[in-house]
């Protein structure tokens, strides 16, 4: 399981939930605008990428499999709290290798919602079973509601198998292609992880897509999000309230303020609501089991909230 400690290059912050190292107030993030409800549907992929943030792999369960009624419980609960949502959003791990992706991926599009699932498009997704599911779902839902994500860590197949292991990157395009002939709509996320510029990357993939006959644009960020490493030894700086005015940056564009993510953890008795989809493993984002619980504003103590959300602008969501 992930080492917990604070690493050496920060140390001495993110200590105090309120107050930095330097003695200043902490900012915080208030749940202004709830656009986003991620679910995690569990650690386990058929693959063990060398930097994955959540340690997914073929045996990590540390979040285990959410079913299709606890799903069905937080949609009710974001009619009964009246949050303005317009996406969920599936990720894990590898969401199919959840038996009961396709089915909480209807509950959502029957309710009205756009749905993001996040996957590597390779063998759990290429099952004929699940390939059926999702054709079900096109048929029933069209191709306006629905996004596959896919992860194709960089444009060529050599430094996306260097991260994900030999032969990845051809069945991830594999995957793509059959998507990409059944009239789904797909988008990419990749990794800037490699020395290049972001135009190079950009342009990279732009290429990719091109050769692939992929209605994918590489120059929207909506549609082709490059995600920094999320290096927790790297010195960040603490982000305190005065650090709004500093970087012209308001609380609203920070990602907790628009979106939470469910967990289950292995052992509990029920799902929990975190603050953020890149802290799983960390216990002080995790707010409680409820939506309502879930609420309250969130302090910025943690390296990768000034590093990836407030300094690098970076969101999941589509």
């Amino acid at each position: 399981m992930k080492d917990l400690q604070k690493p050496v290059a920060n140390l001495g912050k993110f200590e105090d939930a309120y107050v930095t190292a330097e003695g200043q107030e902490r900012a915080s993030v208030p749940l202004s605008h709830p656009e986003t409800l991620w679910f995690n549907t569990g650690t386990l992929c058929n693959i063990e990428c060398s930097n994955c943030y959540i340690l997914s792999s073929p045996t990590n369960d540390a979040l285990v499999y959410l079913t299709e009624a606890e799903v069905q419980s937080y949609l009710d609960q974001i009619a009964d709290r009246g949050w303005p949502v317009r996406e969920i959003g599936f990720t894990g791990g590898e969401p199919f290798m959840n038996p009961e992706i396709t089915a909480m991926a209807r509950a959502a599009l029957e309710r009205g919602y756009e749905v993001l699932i996040l996957t590597n498009a390779m063998r759990p997704m290429m099952r004929k079973s699940v390939q059926a599911a999702l054709l079900k779902l096109r048929d029933d839902f069209g191709d306006g509601l629905l996004t596959l994500r896919i992860s194709v860590d960089h444009h060529s197949r050599e430094l996306h198998d260097k991260e994900r292991g030999a032969g990845s990157f051809a069945k991830t395009i594999e995957g793509m292609e059959w998507l990409r002939d059944h009239g789904f709509r797909i988008a990419v996320a990749g990794r800037t992880v490699w020395g290049e510029s972001e135009a190079e990357a950009r342009a990279g993939y732009a290429a990719l897509f091109a050769s692939h006959r992929f209605a994918i644009d590489a120059q929207n960020p909506g549609q082709t999000v490059l995600f920094p490493e999320m290096d927790e030894t790297v010195e960040v700086p603490e982000i305190t309230t005065s650090c709004w005015d500093i970087l012209n940056k308001a609380p609203d564009s920070v990602m907790c303020a628009s979106s939470r993510m469910v967990v289950k953890r292995k052992g509990a008795r029920n799902p929990a609501v975190l603050a953020c989809t890149l802290l799983p493993y960390a216990p002080e984002f995790e707010l409680g089991e409820t939506l309502a619980e879930a609420e309250h504003p969130v302090q910025l103590n943690h390296p990768h909230c000034a590093k990836f959300c407030v300094l690098g602008g970076a969101s999941c969501s589509a």
